[in-house]
């Protein structure tokens, strides 16, 4: 391979990996946004049941959520692009399993309608995220 070649492939694989990183940082910011726009400034409290308690949804755990799936997904699509003849729609198809059970948690913790409906959002934003932008545009076959 010639010292060109091995450039390019370098330079794809930062190009890729900055790519998904900032993918991830959009889903992170883009739950968080839902959470600053709905519990602070329109008021709904973000409330999840937790056995007999109840836990209030903070920025951080909604940060934390968003990246610990992020950084999951973005290691799928890894293991997935080495093992799998097509990654991408492997991919795509797990991602949207996993989505439609996560889910599950807020229609069956969250406390209110409102507070529901905004985690469903913050479930569905950070999925949306990361099925479409993980994969790339060149992957997309």
């Amino acid at each position: 391979m010639t010292n060109d070649m091995q450039r390019t492939d370098t330079t794809r694989t930062t190009a890729r990996r900055t790519a998904r990183a900032i993918t991830i940082a959009g889903a992170v910011a883009g739950a968080l946004l839902l959470w600053v726009v709905n519990d602070p400034w329109a008021g709904i409290d973000l409330t999840v049941r937790q056995g007999d308690t109840t836990q209030h949804i903070d920025p951080p755990a909604v940060a934390v959520a968003a990246l610990v799936a992020g950084l999951a997904a973005w290691g799928l699509l890894a293991l997935l692009e080495r093992t799998v003849g097509h990654p991408v729609r492997t991919f795509r198809i797990i991602a949207l399993i996993v989505l439609a059970l996560s889910l599950v948690g807020p229609l069956g913790s969250g406390v209110g309608t409102s507070s529901r409906l905004v985690l469903l959002g913050m479930h569905l934003t950070v999925g949306a995220a990361l099925i479409i932008g993980l994969p790339g545009r060149r992957n997309c076959r």
